[in-house]
């Protein structure tokens, strides 16, 4: 297995796993474990280096696997979508490669879409006959 598989299929479980209340307890008894075991540590330096090396650590790390799931999601959002523009007849094929135009052209674009839901908010009024 390739080590872009491995890592893919470890930042998917990783994530996965994160998200779930059981990783939340888990979190959270450790978090209470610490906090009561202040007393017996004398609250000393170390005991608080404990609690703020491991956090940090899990955070540094969470960083990369939730940025690569975040990847994989928008990518697999991004080809559906561009799969949905291709196949309506009347779409805007420019929408397709949406993402890699620059920010003027996205801002005209969001203009012209604008645009067309007040239009289509007035039609909606005017039929209402409100």
């Amino acid at each position: 297995m390739k080590p872009r598989s491995v890592f893919n299929l470890i930042a998917k479980k990783a994530s996965y796993a994160a998200g779930t209340p059981w990783a939340f307890l888990g979190a959270l008894g450790i978090v209470l474990i610490w906090g009561l075991s202040g007393p017996l540590f004398k609250f000393s330096d170390t005991w608080q280096l404990v609690i703020n090396t491991g956090t940090t650590i899990i955070t540094f790390l969470m960083v990369f696997l939730i940025q690569h799931s975040q990847n994989a999601d928008t990518a697999a959002i991004q080809i559906k979508l561009d799969e949905l523009i291709r196949v309506t007849a009347e779409a805007n094929n420019e929408l397709l490669d949406l993402e890699e135009l620059d920010e003027e052209r996205l801002e005209e674009i969001r203009r012209t879409y604008e645009k067309m839901a007040h239009q289509a908010s007035k039609a909606l009024e005017k039929a209402r006959g409100v």
